[in-house]
């Protein structure tokens, strides 16, 4: 059977590569073709372009580069015409993806299948419409999507979450681990992108600073992101150590973390390390406004969205601050009381998100339905 699949950034390069994998499980025959990245190559197939040269985020960066994201657009829609795939598999990456299904319904009647929903239940609700239009099948990574696509009459599977997969699968193959010599570690995970990191890691810098005497600093490197980069913030501090490619090494060896709001929230939580949530953002009064008027959620991070309710703190928009997130890292370090509640949040969290085998799961739903 010949898949298509449009990936859009890095986690969903990390994301189909898994599916493709266990794709190739279900169905041996299985060729691919898709835009996505390093990890989808090697899992084998053609890649026709780079997520690298899609992944424009914000406004102004998508109006700067509207001629090549267009060029993308035209490419893609040419390629899967010519391809005839006989399934079209979207990873997230709404803005594009979602144009792709519509191309691909009214054209080509090619069946298309959305892995990974886009956060239409944060906000952008209206995209229902073209997800009923265009979307045959739709398969979740968060346990609360299925009530959400329910109450809008629309249903869908939801197969599991693909951190516990890698957070599995890492505990699995590197054992207890070791203790770390010297002091214990605070975390610094400010984000994937230059813009995040610049936005927050200088104040993660600053209120983490506070616990130098007792703590190691230890900052996660993005992949992708050269080491020069932080030093433009770390400024070579001795007390402050940047490691790229180990984020799960270090979330290991962590007594409390920092972390953006993303996937490394939960990350951070399935290997229960006490955390603040971080992130900065231009015009924070006029942000929160927005946010607390306009979003249909009153959480930025997958722990507490998954919770249903306030695990971890959130300081984000007219809420962030050095003196705020000081404050919060003082009382997830100190207070064993507030320490303990937490990591029994994460249980509950853990508890939601159920049992590792997300792409198996997607994988098998798959290929039974395509049969």
């Amino acid at each position: 059977m010949k898949y298509y699949l449009i990936a859009g950034e890095a986690s969903g390069d990390l994301h189909a590569s898994d599916l493709m994998a266990e794709l190739k499980k279900e169905d041996p025959s299985a060729d691919f073709r898709y835009l996505g990245g390093d990890l989808m190559q090697a899992v084998g197939g053609r890649l026709v372009g780079h997520y690298r040269r899609m992944a424009f985020m914000g406004v102004g960066p998508v109006l700067l580069h509207l001629p090549e994201i267009l060029r993308n657009m035209r490419m893609c829609r040419e390629d899967i015409r010519r391809y005839r795939p006989d399934v079209v598999i979207l990873v997230d990456y709404p803005g594009f993806n979602l144009k792709i299904a519509r191309f691909v319904k009214t054209e080509l009647n090619i069946p298309v299948c959305y892995y990974i929903s886009p956060k239409i239940w944060a906000w952008k609700r209206y995209r229902i419409r073209d997800i009923r239009r265009y979307v045959d099948r739709m398969l979740c990574i968060l346990p609360f999507e299925e009530d959400f696509y329910r109450s809008l009459g629309y249903p869908v599977d939801y197969v599991g979450n693909p951190s516990v997969d890698s957070v599995a699968r890492y505990r699995h193959e590197a054992g207890a681990p070791a203790s770390a010599p010297g002091a214990p570690v605070i975390a610094l995970l400010a984000g994937s992108r230059r813009q995040e990191i610049k936005d927050n890691l200088p104040a993660m810098l600053e209120a983490a600073s506070a616990y130098g005497r007792d703590y190691r600093l230890v900052v996660a490197g993005a992949p992708g992101i050269e080491r020069s980069y932080y030093d433009l913030f770390t400024g070579g501090r001795p007390d402050v150590t940047v490691v790229s490619g180990e984020t799960y090494a270090l979330l290991c060896q962590s007594r409390a973390a920092l972390v953006t709001s993303g996937t490394a929230t939960l990350e951070a939580a399935l290997f229960r390390v006490p955390q603040v949530v971080c992130y900065r953002t231009p015009l924070a009064w006029l942000t929160g406004f927005i946010f607390r008027r306009f979003f249909h959620t009153p959480y930025i991070s997958l722990v507490n969205l998954i919770a249903g309710r306030e695990i971890v703190r959130e300081l984000f928009a007219d809420r962030f601050s050095v003196d705020a997130i000081g404050s919060e890292l003082g009382r997830i370090l100190g207070d064993s009381d507030y320490r303990n509640r937490m990591l029994g949040g994460y249980d509950e969290v853990a508890g939601l998100l159920g049992e590792p085998g997300a792409a198996r799961r997607a994988a098998r739903l798959l290929t039974g339905w395509l049969a």
